[in-house]
């Protein structure tokens, strides 16, 4: 019997290559009363000028500039994206390199993206377990998921969720921001507007540097 009612959205992005900009792969996986209750993973068209898929990355994950390119534009799935996230906290393992990824690839693209609330399974794995590494077949091995195709995007995202789950369970708590809280891991907000004004700023201080 279930005994965990946290809800949650895991997501998990792969990339071309070493730019947050080159997403071409997305996992999602929907979290409710802390079972997994609907999973979507698709292909993204990296934009230029980051669509170079290097070796690199294409051996870790197995994804080609071929497979991608009648894929849709970051553009063109953001809204499918969003309508599976809904409300939903987005749960991801080292989750500023995922939220910085649709960040960023919006930057580069000029797309509205509304803000993000998120929560890092990598920093609650490693304040509840004491393990070797805190890489995410390590961490999703000590929740109980043994199942892990690692860089496969929505195993990877039910993997981070399966890490969530099982420090909910541990600690009974039954709100990610009891999960949170007990764990002394935070909640965290990005919006966009933030991170464009930033991004100027920055700009600006290196053309008068």
């Amino acid at each position: 019997m279930n005994d965990v009612t946290i809800d949650f959205t895991a997501i998990d992005f792969e990339t071309a290559n070493g730019s947050p900009a080159s997403a071409c792969a997305v996992g999602l996986v929907k979290v409710r009363d802390g079972a997994v209750v609907e999973r979507a993973s698709w292909l993204i068209q990296p934009p230029q000028p980051h669509d170079a898929f290097l070796p690199f990355n294409v051996q870790l994950h197995g994804i080609s500039r071929e497979m991608t390119r009648n894929a849709p534009t970051w553009e063109e799935q953001l809204p499918r994206l969003l309508a599976f996230v809904g409300d939903d906290v987005l749960v991801a393992h080292n989750a500023r390199f995922d939220i910085g990824v649709a960040v960023t690839i919006s930057l580069a693209t000029n797309t509205t993206l509304p803000p993000l609330a998120y929560f890092c399974s990598l920093r609650l794995a490693r304040r509840s377990y004491e393990l070797h590494s805190y890489r995410l077949p390590v961490a999703a091995e000590a929740a109980g998921f043994t199942t892990l195709v690692h860089h496969d995007p929505v195993s990877d995202a039910e993997a981070s969720a399966a890490i969530v789950v099982d420090v909910s369970r541990r600690l009974g708590a039954v709100e990610l921001a009891d999960v949170g809280a007990s764990a002394g891991v935070d909640i965290e907000r990005i919006e966009l507007s933030r991170e464009r004004e930033l991004a100027a700023t920055l700009t600006a201080a290196a053309t008068f540097a």
